[in-house]
């Protein structure tokens, strides 16, 4: 993605949107990730990311896109590197999710929203607004 003004914080809203899926998939043993790239087990990947996805987000809206990485070499951490589709209402997100030991990052590649606004500000709002409605929310009994 062009790197532009607003690039920053939308990478900010999806990074906090999918804070917790990414915590859930740190969970995972990191040779487990490996293996599943080196072996292009894609089908089992997609699996790992719904998963960890379904206990957050509405079904379909964070998916495992079309293939991922990893950086393993002797004396560091290992880091995964996943491509997600985020496809909340509206808009479509392309990002690559970082996973390492203390860490996870997200970056993204591209941003497709159905009905672009003129403003940008407007945009960034609908991403925001879109995430947020797609999240499971928790309601509290009395």
């Amino acid at each position: 993605m062009k790197r532009c003004s607003y690039s920053e914080e939308r990478e900010k809203i999806v990074a906090d949107a999918i804070r917790p899926v990414a915590t859930e998939l740190r969970l995972i043993d990191a040779a487990d990730f490996i293996a599943l790239l080196r072996f292009e087990s894609h089908a089992s990947l997609a699996d790992l990311v719904s998963s960890a996805a379904e206990l957050y987000f509405q079904p379909g809206t964070v998916n495992f896109g079309i293939g991922g990485n990893y950086r393993l070499d002797w004396g560091n951490s290992p880091e995964i590197l996943l491509d997600l589709e985020l496809k909340p209402d509206g808009v479509t997100v392309y990002a690559q999710l970082q996973l390492a030991k203390d860490k996870a990052g997200i970056e993204i590649s591209h941003i497709a929203f159905n009905r672009p606004s003129e403003d940008p500000n407007e945009n960034t709002a609908f991403l925001a607004r879109s995430l947020d409605a797609a999240k499971f929310s928790r309601s509290l009994a009395c």
